[in-house]
Parts: C-alpha cells; structure tokens; sequence
C-alpha cells in the first residue's frame, strides 16, 4: 500500500487505536494516566481534522475515505460513551442513543452509496445539508463532545480536590447533554430525506 496516497485514511484508522489506548489508561487510575488519556483523547480527535486536511491536500477523498471517517467517528465515540456509562459517570442513555442512532443513520448512509450518493451528500435539502454537513454544526458538535471526554477524564483525576472535582464533572455533564442531542438531532434528516434512497 502506498502510505502517501492513503495518508488520509490511515489517520483516519490510526486514531481509532490512539483512543483505545486514551480509554484503557482509565483503568490505571493513577494521575499519571488520566493526564495522559486527556492528552491522547485530545490527539484522537485532532486527527479527525487531519484526516480530512491530508484528503483534500492530496485530492485523497473518495467514498472509501467517507466510509473510513465516519467508520472511525461512530467507533471512537462509541466507546467513550459506552465506558463513561460503565464506570458510571455518564448514565446508561448516552451510549443507547448514540449507537442506535448509528445503526440506523449509517444503515441509510450505506443504501446511499449503493445508488452512487457520499454519506453526506444524500441530503437534499438546505435544511439536512445545513444540520448535517454545514461546518456550523460539525464544528458546534465536535466541540461540545471533545470538551465533555476531556473534561469528565478530568474531573476523575485521582487525588483532585473534591470542590474543584464536582464543578469541572457537572460541566462536563452539561455539555456530554450538549453533544448528544446534537448526536439525535443531526440524524433527522438523514431519516426525514431516506425516502427518496426506497422508491
């Protein structure tokens, strides 16, 4: 395999085992790898930008790297929420939500492909391309879902003082809430405009 010319989608896979390490430092519980898995999260979700960057820098994108974006997305949002909910910090909502609506927003993404459509560009409204593919949204969501990881690894950090602690998780819990009705709500319309992929 040429690493050159698919540099993109090996970001793109690569951060998926960047945020496995990041999560299995939790299981440490030392302060040392709770900074490093803030560090880590912090990288894993950088090099979601990267990966489109070096796709559009090399005149890499394609529906393969699509595929490989999203793939990477669910899978390492997926497991934040999954073992936030485990070590009960998040409650069990969080990752019922998020990887339902992945089956069923990304099963109608795959019939897309069949019939020659990206995942994204199956909207055809101003409204679905606004909430799904608009830079706005992206970036609001990403945020809000990158600030919550960090900050609920944060305000687990052993040793943190307790006042400090208990201001950070209730942030974090406010902007994880931020972020997952962002997850349903960018879903609409790929649900609202699926019609058109069954006739």
């Amino acid at each position: 395999m040429n690493i050159k010319e698919n540099s993109a989608n090996i970001v793109s896979i690569s951060r998926i085992f960047v945020a496995f390490v990041a999560i299995g430092l939790l299981y440490f519980k030392t302060t040392e790898a709770y900074i490093a898995s803030v560090v880590l999260t912090g990288i894993a979700f950088s090099m979601d930008a990267v990966d489109g960057y070096l796709a559009r820098k090399f005149g890499q994108a394609s529906q393969v790297g699509a595929v490989l974006d999203i793939m990477g997305d669910r899978i390492v949002e997926a497991i934040y929420w999954v073992v936030f909910a485990v070590m009960g910090w998040l409650p069990i909502i969080f990752p019922i939500i998020c990887i339902t609506r992945a089956f069923v927003t990304d099963n109608i993404r795959s019939v897309a492909l069949t019939k020659g459509m990206t995942p994204f560009g199956m909207q055809s409204t101003e409204w679905g391309k606004f909430i799904c593919a608009s830079k706005f949204m992206k970036t609001t969501y990403a945020v809000a879902k990158v600030a919550a990881y960090i900050l609920l690894i944060v305000a687990y950090i052993p040793g943190l003082e307790v006042g400090v602690a208990g201001v950070i998780r209730q942030t974090a819990v406010i902007l994880a809430w931020i972020a997952i009705i962002f997850c349903i709500v960018r879903g609409i319309p790929v649900v609202a405009e699926s019609g058109k992929l069954f006739k």
